[in-house]
């Protein structure tokens, strides 16, 4: 009886021989190269401005590093350009987050047909961030409309509730500018306010993600209320 000899496991350089039967070990560079391609997909899904030139800077950063040491030179320099065009909206983005020149408000009638249209183009993701507002209780409101350019960026719906106070309905902003507070420009404008009699804002109660605590408004229960300056007393 003929007795076969023991099977011995194959060396790297008979593996590669064999055509691939055998796993190989993890190329952990192609991962970085897989993970930057993912992250740069994954920034072009989100809505939200800010949110999509971050991750797509950070996924061309990773994607640079990946084909530098893989030598592929017209990918680096392909990301690399992405990057700098990244860095630039980044900058620009930032710079004139609180810019009344990019972001201006303009004051709508409360059965304005253009609000009416952008209350209902937005209405689930209002109901989401505002689950308190009703938006077929308009009349009586104060109505302002945030734009940048033509763009419609946020939306701002006041009623006087008495004793100088604005109860704030509705503060919304739409989903590609929801990194920045585009409604700053209402509160800014005390005068919008003043000129009316109101020496207090309150925001809405229930808010989600409420960002008032920037802007100079004080906690108070389930709202923030604004303090505003007493108006100019006229000179004689």
């Amino acid at each position: 009886m003929v007795r076969c000899p023991a099977r011995r496991d194959p060396t790297p350089d008979t593996r590669a021989d064999l055509g691939g039967d055998y796993p190989r070990g993890v190329n952990w560079l192609e991962l970085v190269g897989w993970a930057g391609s993912a992250l740069l997909v994954w920034s072009l899904l989100q809505t939200r401005i800010l949110r999509l030139r971050a991750l797509n800077l950070v996924g061309c950063a990773v994607l640079i590093g990946y084909n530098t040491a893989i030598q592929v030179w017209p990918m680096v320099g392909l990301n690399v350009v992405l990057a700098v065009i990244n860095i630039w909206y980044l900058r620009r983005l930032l710079t004139t987050r609180h810019d009344e020149q990019t972001y201006q408000v303009v004051e709508v009638g409360a059965d304005d047909a253009f609000l009416a249209h952008t209350l209902r183009v937005h209405a689930a993701d209002i109901a989401r961030f505002n689950p308190g507002f009703h938006p077929d209780r308009l009349a009586g409101r104060s109505a302002f409309l945030v734009v940048r350019a033509d763009e419609v960026v946020g939306v701002v719906l006041v009623r006087d509730v008495g004793d100088g106070v604005a109860q704030v309905d509705l503060d919304y902003v739409t989903p590609p500018f929801r990194d920045f507070t585009p409604g700053e420009f209402v509160y800014r404008r005390s005068s919008l306010f003043t000129d009316r009699g109101f020496r207090q804002v309150v925001s809405p109660p229930g808010m989600i993600a409420p960002y008032y605590h920037r802007l100079g408004f004080r906690r108070a229960g389930e709202s923030y209320v604004l303090d505003l300056p007493a108006p100019a007393l006229p000179q004689s």
